[in-house]
């Protein structure tokens, strides 16, 4: 599963990549982390038909029978979108694109640490070596609930991306999953816009060839916030 991923570009990339004309977002950090349960940009068809870059938190709302205790983190990845309790979210109003240039997973080797933080070592996934920017297939909603016991009920607006079966490359570190990556402006205007049996296909594994692997990201923010959970059904 994904857990971890980085923003190394401007909004103005990716309101032309995406064809967004309003941006809510506020400032962003020139790189920044996001980790689940932390807000995140992302471009996505608002009410009034607009298209829109905005920012909401990591973790789309967990199946009930899935909640354990009083608060839900969230399901940052969905890898079985036929299940019953993620159709309610597959429709053009609920799906969003997240812009990443890399993403991380964890080495399958528990005792490999990172010589910097001397915590366990992530792996991070480019495109190429200049992490040009590319998208994650999302899905996100409005959502009240508690997502920390101290804080609370809220109402939240959330997001999720979708999985698949990883390639060769991945595999070799994460051997269950991938993020679904779209890598052109069609292949956005088909998630934001085409009916979901169209839509559905872009749930695929990529290409061997379509990612390298790169070293960590220099970043301005790296405050990790409570874990949510991984992917579900």
């Amino acid at each position: 599963m994904c857990n971890l991923y980085n923003i190394t570009t401007s909004q103005e990339a990716i309101r032309q990549f995406t064809g967004a004309l309003r941006d809510i977002l506020g400032n962003m950090e020139p790189s920044i982390d996001i980790y689940p349960n932390q807000f995140g940009p992302v471009v996505r068809n608002a009410s009034d038909g607009q298209r829109e870059l905005a920012s909401l938190r990591w973790g789309m709302p967990t199946p009930l029978e899935r909640v354990r205790g009083n608060s839900d983190p969230g399901t940052t990845n969905v890898r079985n979108p036929q299940y019953a309790h993620w159709q309610q979210y597959v429709g053009v109003d609920h799906r969003c694109v997240v812009p990443v240039t890399s993403f991380a997973e964890p080495s399958p080797n528990p005792t490999e640490m990172d010589p910097e933080t001397g915590i366990k070592r992530n792996y991070w996934f480019a495109v190429d070596e200049n992490r040009p920017l590319f998208f994650f297939a999302g899905l996100w909603t409005p959502w009240h609930g508690v997502r920390k016991v101290k804080d609370g009920p809220g109402d939240h607006e959330v997001y999720g991306f979708m999985t698949t079966k990883p390639n060769d490359l991945v595999a070799g570190i994460h051997e269950k999953a991938m993020p679904v990556m779209l890598t052109t402006p069609e292949q956005i205007e088909t998630w934001l816009t085409a009916p979901w049996s169209e839509a559905k296909r872009l749930q695929r594994t990529a290409p061997d060839d379509a990612l390298v692997i790169v070293d960590k990201p220099a970043t301005q923010i790296k405050v990790p916030q409570q874990a949510a959970q991984g992917s579900l059904f």
